[in-house]
């Protein structure tokens, strides 16, 4: 695209304006003898144009005419255009009536002197508008256009070309293919070029490119991260195209076309799961998922739809998001197996008149409370849903012999350090200790944070960048582990698949990932900038919270299985006469809501339950004081 130059010089300016007057003289003397001059009219015009130039020239280097940016031609420049060109003419008819006196004969006639001066005046101020108005038609051209990259040499690729072909957008440049495997370097796509995928940052610098569209759905997740972050760096935007599954009518729309998003970010390779073996325990069986409108449990059941189970029981306390699945099942999935039932799995008639009614074979229990500082406030509710929520579930599971009871619970769950992750293993202890006595098999799966669920930090900073910031974070040093809510749901169901019965499977949840560096990534990915557009501010840890998750207790080791994604906890193992009366002690003490006593009693149960950032440390301040008087004593 050609780029108008900064600003035309000064001498120019004033070598069109003398061009223009030359030209208007001219033409005055033509237009006055209709096209038809005379011989010497032809002299006289030869004698008059250095007259009226030199005239003209002395107003304009006077007025500086020139000086002006024509790019910023405005009604004051043509007011000055207007006085100059006055002022000369006048001089003009002056020396035309001097000359009139002296010889009894004007040197230019007068009529020609008045055709020239609206000559003058019309082309001068028509000459700055014309180039004023082709610098804007170039330069905003230049800059509404998108220069846009495409990753990918196949079918998707070409597909976005037509989508932005086919709206017809002006001033949208596409710049060229990029081969993320270059192998087809060299070659074209619709007459447009193909580089490979080294010459990305040069193509970028060179083009001024302003997006990149990543049009290939079969990107390793490394590679496609080092696109994203060469581009990040260098401040394009990245978009990404839906599946083709989603596109209208087979084609694919420009409006279609999003933002990058962080969960592509901690994308990792796709999980490879024996579907097979998944189907085997599903297939045909009536699967109930408790928390079915949670995130978890409802991408639990959109899974599980795959596997063709003869029917899933919805089960939530949560009226609205019920409902929501309940139409995406219809009108997405086109799935109708399912019955949607409205219920706390702490209402123990409701959930014996729920087993007696649809006699589900297999259970995911996804219901829970999951926020840290909020169970902490709340330590009677964490246990009344968690504990005792899942105690229920789970002895009336084995009174209707269910099959297989699969348990979702947390890395919170791992030395805890806040009442959340406590409740939770207690529950995977319960569940555990019933393992022993059953036909139900009780499998336990435990992961981190899973990406846009309720609760995570990543829907709340995005909030917060909308909201214009700041970002607020509990410590500079604060690390998660994260996994996608798809990803989690699938390892879920593998593990469900190969559990035996009594198994803790944890799950690969790859590489840490720094709380700081998320949020920074999320305000590039909205095309902001931190710390001018967007701040980050530190609020402190909140009650219960770590600086780092764990997956395993500190004596807890793992054994592999033939998942590679999946590993089996080695942990403590529990009687049911030395746990049972404990855990009735602490559900028996929910009544009180004694929050110190409640939780004292929960430390009793789970003894590598240290409180951190918490007002229950005094708890473990005077456990500690009363191991160490009978150790003296002793």
């Amino acid at each position: 695209m050609i780029n108008p130059p900064k600003h035309t010089p000064r001498w120019i300016v004033f070598l069109i304006d003398l061009v223009i007057c030359l030209f208007s003289i001219t033409f005055s003397f033509f237009v006055r003898f209709e096209f038809s001059i005379s011989e010497e009219y032809r002299i006289l015009l030869k004698s008059v144009i250095p007259l009226v130039l030199f005239i003209r020239a002395v107003h304009f280097l006077s007025f500086r005419t020139f000086a002006g940016l024509i790019r910023y031609t405005s009604t004051k420049d043509a007011e000055r255009i207007f006085v100059v060109t006055s002022v000369s003419t006048f001089v003009l008819f002056v020396i035309n009536f001097i000359n009139f006196f002296i010889s009894s004969r004007f040197i230019i006639p007068n009529s020609i002197l008045l055709i020239d001066y609206f000559l003058t005046i019309i082309l001068m101020v028509g000459s700055r508008l014309f180039y004023k108005t082709l610098y804007y038609t170039i330069r905003n051209s230049d800059l509404n256009s998108e220069k846009i990259l495409i990753v990918g040499v196949e079918q998707f690729a070409a597909a976005v070309k037509r989508a932005i072909d086919r709206e017809s957008l002006t001033g949208i440049q596409i710049v060229g293919f990029i081969d993320p495997y270059n192998k087809q370097e060299g070659n074209k796509i619709e007459n447009i070029e193909i580089y490979n995928i080294g010459k990305i940052e040069y193509l970028i610098q060179k083009h001024d490119v302003t997006k990149v569209i990543l049009a290939t759905k079969n990107l390793d997740p490394n590679r496609k991260n080092k696109i994203i972050e060469k581009c990040l760096k260098l401040n394009v935007s990245v978009q990404t195209i839906p599946d083709a599954n989603a596109w209208i009518n087979g084609e694919l729309n420009v409006k279609q076309i999003k933002n990058i998003k962080i969960e592509d970010l901690l994308e990792r390779p796709p999980i490879v799961l024996d579907k097979k073996r998944i189907q085997d325990y599903i297939k045909g069986k009536v699967v109930l998922v408790t928390g079915a409108a949670g995130s978890i449990g409802s991408e639990m059941v959109r899974q599980i739809t795959k596997f063709h189970p003869n029917k899933i029981i919805l089960f939530d306390v949560a009226e609205t998001p019920l409902y929501e699945l309940e139409l995406e099942l219809k009108e997405t999935f086109q799935f109708f197996d399912f019955e949607t039932v409205i219920g706390s799995v702490t209402n123990e008639y409701r959930v014996n008149r729920l087993f007696e009614a649809f006699k589900p074979q297999v259970v995911f229990h996804a219901a829970a409370y999951k926020h840290v500082p909020m169970m902490e406030n709340n330590p009677t509710e964490a246990v009344f849903n968690n504990v005792l929520g899942t105690k229920l579930v789970a002895d009336i599971a084995v009174k209707f012999h269910v099959e297989k009871f699969v348990m979702i619970s947390t890395d919170k769950a791992v030395n805890p350090t806040n009442v959340m992750g406590a409740s939770k293993r207690i529950a995977e202890i319960y569940t555990q200790t019933l393992n022993y006595t059953s036909q139900t098999k009780f499998i336990t799966t435990r992961f981190g944070n899973v990406l846009g669920s309720n609760g995570s930090v990543i829907p709340r900073f995005k909030k917060q960048i909308e909201n214009g910031g700041p970002i607020t974070i509990t410590h500079p040093d604060i690390i998660r582990y994260f996994m996608t809510i798809p990803e989690a749901c699938q390892l879920v169901l593998e593990a469900g698949a190969m559990g035996q019965g009594g198994e803790i499977f944890i799950f690969d949840m790859g590489k840490p990932v720094k709380i700081l560096d998320l949020a920074k990534k999320m305000i590039k990915l909205s095309g902001l900038t931190y710390g001018k557009d967007i701040q980050i501010s530190f609020t402190g840890l909140r009650p219960g919270e770590k600086l780092y998750e764990e997956l395993l207790n500190n004596k807890e080791n793992t054994i592999p299985t033939y998942h590679p994604k999946i590993m089996i906890a080695k942990v403590n193992e529990y009687k049911q006469e030395e746990v049972i009366p404990k855990i009735m002690e602490l559900i028996n003490a929910l009544p009180s809501h004694n929050n110190f006593r409640i939780v004292s009693i929960m430390k009793d149960i789970v003894p590598e339950f240290i409180s951190r950032n918490s007002v229950y440390e005094d708890i473990d301040q005077q456990k500690k004081y009363r191991n160490e008087q009978q150790s003296k004593t002793a």
